[in-house]
């Protein structure tokens, strides 16, 4: 080589095996020689990077796949211009390319203080968007549907890693916004025993009949912008704080085929739309402190939030006005809560909240067990108290629901106390979920009864299901007490607070989903199970004098794909007490078999995520003689009742 001096110059001989050495060690020439280091470890965009070693220098096939943070593979720049060897511009400290995080990062706000200072570390003090390298697995060169581990992502994309779902900081390491837009609506159609109004106005000529023409049309469309701001590592640890705020605005259209349904105002017709907005979520929630070094904490929310009393929701599932403490004891095993409430009163059609104050005040303490006695099911334990006092509403259509327009119709207080146990878990293959509740206290005057009640009630409900390969079998049974003796001043019909179970099919059920009227009640209320002679759910008082349930049911799940699944329902209905509705009705030997609830569902999640669902529900309910006997009309008897469902739900 021109490079190598002659045998005989010792000096330089010398002074190339220094510099070989130096080459070795990492030394380089001397420090005056090279050009200035950038303030931070990452050279500006744009400048050409030189490799220290023949060693360190990847192949361009390598650079490829390592673009920067948030480009695309396809939007590289140029290669570098690798300097020659032992040329005095190669840097001091050996740096390597820097890979994109995946997802969708949004722009860092953590300002690096230090450049590198050590040829073995390199700073990196966002600890969140370490990068990752690309990998084209099937060598496809990326096609926009397909999806690849460690891939950027995009703003509009919720399903990869994304900053805007709380999955980066936005400021800092520990502060997360995490962003929801909700759009779903579901169109019903329906056949509800539909009373007519013969001594006012009728909507054909000459009806005479008390139940005229069965058919409705109902429709909600929701639209929400759920926002979360919250303060922790967003795993593990819980959140230091956290602000939910959840904007809602609802559209709903009522078209039925009788007067006085829409309104008691007949001159109002048959169809009703109606819009309604509302701040359906608004919370603060706040850590107090950590117990435990696995992270068992004590926090509180304040606020408008949801809650579920239970594993089903067979009690009370609202979102509502509320103080709550709740936290996890060893290592998240048990897990408790303890909340007052203090009701909004709700909108009639669209089931939000007002900011008008209901005045009732409910309490509820919970404490989950998992893994309790055998591995994988978990047991709970509660109590929950209602205090409803008296008032006198009419709801936004202008009917009466406080108190209920039956019977002496006058303002009353209830006062009642639920003790409940719970268990929810599997057994090998065999799933298993129940619930107990006993409920006891007073009403100061119960409409029905004419009289002050003492209140002593039950409710029990148990699913056992086994799962085979793709289906799932189920056999459930639902109870609630009836009222036996509506003259005594003892009311052992069960009711609940504000239910809303998933059970014996849950909103695919004709008679879980249906609010079916009688008489200016509802025998059963919509999203509901206990036939509890109630004016309304959601703004109407429980009511205890009532006939109670007995229902048997039998189902199976299919998951036909992964993104289809079927659900199928066959439910038994009888009443446990007919006592109530014969005094109610004045009316004698109403049979105690309600009918034959026949339901099947399939739910499409085409995206195999909840983004997108698509959902349709049909059912019928092939009445009995005791629903028979509740509704037929002189010269007919009610047929078999249909009704279906599509619901559609966009998420981001």
């Amino acid at each position: 080589m021109d490079m190598i001096p002659p045998p005989n110059c010792r000096l330089v001989r010398w002074v190339a095996l220094a510099a070989l050495i130096g080459i070795v060690l990492g030394a380089g020439p001397p420090a005056d020689d090279l050009p200035p280091l950038p303030d931070t470890a990452q050279p500006a965009p744009g400048t050409e990077i030189p490799w220290p070693t023949p060693f360190a220098i990847p192949d361009r096939a390598e650079a490829e796949l390592r673009p920067t943070p948030l480009r695309r593979p396809i939007d590289l720049p140029p290669l570098p211009a690798w300097p020659p060897l032992l040329t005095p511009e190669f840097q001091q400290f050996f740096q390597t390319p820097w890979d994109p995080p995946i997802g969708y990062t949004g722009p860092t706000s953590v300002v690096p203080r230090e450049g590198q200072q050590d040829p073995h570390f390199i700073p990196l003090e966002d600890r969140w968007r370490t990068g990752f390298p690309e990998w084209d697995r099937y060598g496809k060169g990326h096609p926009v549907n397909d999806d690849y581990p460690y891939m950027p992502g995009r703003i509009n994309d919720p399903f990869n890693q994304n900053v805007l779902k709380g999955d980066y900081p936005i400021i800092g390491q520990h502060l997360f916004l995490d962003v929801n837009a909700l759009a779903f609506t579901f169109q019903e159609y329906r056949q509800i025993p539909t009373a007519t109004t013969p001594f006012e106005s009728t909507a054909r000529p000459n009806e005479a009949n008390f139940f005229g023409r069965p058919n409705q049309y109902f429709s909600q469309s929701f639209f929400v912008l759920a926002v979360d701001l919250m303060h922790g590592d967003a795993a593990f640890k819980p959140a230091d704080w956290k602000i939910r705020l959840a904007p809602t605005f609802n559209v709903n259209n009522l078209s039925v085929q009788e007067l006085g349904i829409v309104s008691p105002n007949v001159l109002q017709g048959t169809s009703r739309t109606r819009e309604f907005w509302a701040l359906q979520e608004a919370f603060l929630e706040t850590k107090i402190a950590d117990v435990s070094p696995d992270y068992d904490f004590v926090s509180v929310r304040l606020g408008t939030q949801p809650f579920v009393s239970d594993f089903r929701g067979f009690l009370f599932a609202d979102v509502n006005r509320a103080i709550r403490f709740f936290g996890t004891r060893n290592a998240n095993r048990d897990q408790w809560n303890v909340a007052y409430f203090r009701q909004w009163e709700k909108d009639t059609n669209s089931f939000l909240n007002t900011f008008n104050d209901r005045r009732q005040n409910l309490v509820f303490a919970n404490y989950f067990r998992q893994d309790f006695l055998v591995p994988g099911y978990t047991s709970q334990v509660s109590f929950s108290f209602n205090n409803d006092p008296r008032s006198y509403k009419f709801d936004n259509n202008r009917f009466l629901v406080r108190p209920d327009p039956v019977g002496v119709a006058r303002p009353h207080e209830i006062d009642v106390a639920y003790f409940g146990w719970a268990g929810d878990g599997h057994f090998g293959r065999y799933n298993i979920t129940h619930q107990f509740y006993e409920a006891f206290g007073r009403d100061s005057l119960n409409p029905l009864a004419g009289q002050a009640q003492t209140i002593n009630a039950q409710m029990f409900a148990i699913e056992g299901s086994y799962d085979r390969d793709w289906a799932r079998f189920k056999v459930s049974f639902f109870y609630s007490s009836g009222d036996h003796n509506i003259n005594n001043s003892h009311a052992t019909g069960f009711d609940t607070i504000l239910d809303a179970p998933n059970f014996a099919g849950g909103p695919f059920s004709y008679w879980n989903r249906q609010a079916i009227p009688l008489f200016g009640v509802n025998l059963v209320q919509r999203l509901s199970l206990v036939p509890d002679l109630r004016s309304s759910k959601i703004q109407g008082q429980s009511n205890f004098v009532n006939p109670g349930l007995l229902l048997p049911n039998f189902g199976v799940d299919f998951d036909l794909t992964p993104k289809l699944k079927m659900i199928n329902n066959c439910n038994f209905l009888f009443f446990d007490s007919t006592n109530v509705l014969e005094q109610f009705l004045f009316q004698g030997d109403i049979h105690k078999f309600i009918g034959t609830d026949l339901s099947t569902g399939f739910d499409y999640r085409p995206l195999l995520s909840e983004n997108v669902n698509i959902i349709l529900g049909l059912s019928v309910l092939i009445p009995g003689q005791g629903f028979k006997d509740l509704y037929d009309n002189f010269d007919s008897s009610v047929g078999a009742l249909f009704a279906g469902f599509l619901f559609l739900n966009f998420a981001y």
